[in-house]
């Protein structure tokens, strides 16, 4: 139903027929577009972003130039946008304000040098454990993390140095032009698609206040974005194993947080612009980002899903658009600040507005009566925690719960069918998976002071999965040859036959073959775990 609902706001925002490379003229046009709608709702971001972190705007900035240019080249899903991200400042402050901004750099470098070993481990695969239902509770919550960020900019200095909520004629003036900038991108796919509605919407209310000089605050209220190139900088901290136990928690931290938020954004893009696989890539690609942007005065940054589908929703569909939004970025920097810090914050709140409306799954509040009663409380519960902590604790409690939600239904579906041979013997045939959470009740399933002096356990059904399995079936060895009995295995699959006989648990006297399609019956070596269990 995500992939439903995915598919369907893609159908809403993306052009009816998207041009295939090379790109014509109407496409490149497209492209450099959304490149330009992106790096203006960039700003602002990265400056916010900064002042969590607690660092220099341009700090922010330089991120999102250099994270955004070098994944929009090497990235593993075209139509992603990264840079610094708030997921990550929150992370960094405590850092910034215990050691210093160059600790922080130092940070960004080990973290970069951490995610490129993850890609070229090729750890990004495992990001196909994430379940739907986690898939879900994260895109809701990032767009409400997103909602809520944006309600900043309704605050404004109080004189005192603190900032108060907007009251009266100030408020009314700005949720005006909020709600005026969402009706423009609104209403302009359904009068022409030759300008994305984002940038529409931001031009016409910029012109609007700047005209008529309505009192509202600008992108210039938050800082001044005025700067140089960033230069090669070395951090200034001691080459020392003291250093390395002060940045390598934050580190590793900072690099699943930003694989972790970067590989769920690859996999949403995915879904509405119908690409697949890269997660490598952009694990690799993420980390030569932040390598780099350590060694240029950066604070690092991951994959940013409100700016991505800002991208997508433009008909950014290659990396021209990515490489695009990082260089109108910089030339913000160089040449623009004076026109940029004009903007109206107004109209790049109406923008991410409409982006957490367009991120938001709506459609889970319907499902949530229709899907699995696990998945409805992974669902709620990934939206809870990554509004109220951070993505990766989000995240990781959403896998967890779901593997042990998926674990207990596979545990409750042991059980065994009972019959005799013609010989006499008894035979247990093995429904359902054996593993650490249904071996208690497969040793319920049998009764060795009743059953002949010969048992036979059918695994036709049934796969000894881990080790608990392997101790269950010692543990139910033991128990019938304490009574003088034997216990013999049958229809065991490759795998399983594997696994038991490099237990030293099976009783063989050659290197058979085994298969399902044969009855081979194994007689089992009770003491190999030594009561390890």
């Amino acid at each position: 139903m995500t992939r439903s609902a995915l598919a369907a706001f893609a159908a809403a925002v993306s052009p009816p027929h998207a041009p295939a490379f090379p790109l014509s003229v109407a496409a490149i046009r497209t492209e450099l577009l959304s490149g330009l709608t992106v790096a203006l709702a960039l700003v602002p971001e990265a400056v916010a972003f900064a002042f969590v972190a607690g660092v220099h705007p341009l700090v922010g900035l330089y991120a999102a130039f250099l994270v955004g240019l070098i994944t929009a080249l090497i990235g593993g899903r075209p139509g992603m946008i990264s840079g610094a991200t708030g997921a990550l400042a929150v992370v960094m402050v405590s850092l910034v304000s215990s050691h210093g901004v160059d600790y922080l750099f130092a940070t960004v470098v080990l973290m970069g040098l951490i995610q490129i070993a993850a890609g070229f481990l090729r750890l990004g695969k495992f990001i196909r454990l994430v379940p739907h239902s986690v898939m879900l509770g994260f895109v809701n919550g990032l767009a409400i993390v997103i909602g809520l960020a944006q309600l900043e900019q309704f605050r404004i200095p109080d004189g005192q140095g603190g900032h108060a909520w907007m009251m009266g004629w100030p408020l009314a003036t700005m949720l005006a032009l909020v709600i005026a900038t969402m009706a423009i991108i609104w209403v302009m796919p359904r009068l022409t698609r030759a300008i994305p509605a984002p940038l529409a919407g931001i031009a016409i209310i910029a012109a609007l206040v700047i005209a008529f000089g309505i009192d509202v605050p600008r992108v210039g209220d938050l800082a001044s974005i005025q700067g140089g190139l960033p230069a090669f900088h070395l951090p200034s901290v001691p080459l020392s194993f003291e250093t390395l136990e002060i940045i390598l928690p934050y580190a590793v931290i900072l690099a699943a947080i930003g694989l972790i938020e970067s590989l769920l954004t690859l996999n949403l893009v995915g879904e509405i612009t119908g690409k697949r696989g890269g997660a490598s890539q952009e694990c690799v690609a993420q980390g030569v980002a932040n390598t780099v942007t350590g060694f240029f005065g950066g604070m690092g940054g991951c994959a940013m899903i409100g700016q991505s589908m800002i991208n997508v929703s433009s008909g950014g569909r290659t990396r021209l658009a990515a490489v695009a939004a990082s260089l109108f970025l910089l030339s913000f920097i160089l040449f623009g600040s004076a026109l940029i810090e004009q903007i109206p914050l107004a109209a790049l709140v109406g923008v991410m507005f409409m982006v957490v409306i367009g991120t938001f799954a709506w459609q889970s509040f319907r499902i949530l009566r229709r899907v699995p009663k696990a998945d409805a409380v992974v669902i709620v519960l990934v939206t809870a925690i990554t509004v109220a902590t951070d993505l990766a604790t989000a995240v990781v409690a959403g896998v967890v719960v779901s593997a042990l939600a998926y674990a207990w239904q596979n545990a409750k579906r042991i059980q065994a069918r009972t019959s005799f041979t013609d010989d006499g013997a008894k035979l247990y045939q093995i429904e359902g998976p054996l593993f650490f959470g249904s071996a208690d009740g497969f040793a319920e399933l049998f009764t060795p002071e009743d059953d002949p002096d010969r048992v036979i356990v059918d695994f036709a059904g049934s796969r000894v999965a881990d080790q608990s399995a392997l101790a269950a079936v010692e543990a139910l060895a033991a128990r019938y040859e304490a009574r003088g009995k034997s216990l013999a295995l049958r229809h065991l699959s490759r795998d399983c036959h594997r696994l038991l006989n490099r237990a030293g648990q099976l009783m063989i006297d050659s290197d058979d073959d085994p298969d399902y399609g044969i009855a081979v019956d194994y007689d089992v070596r009770a003491g190999a775990f030594g009561g390890a269990h």
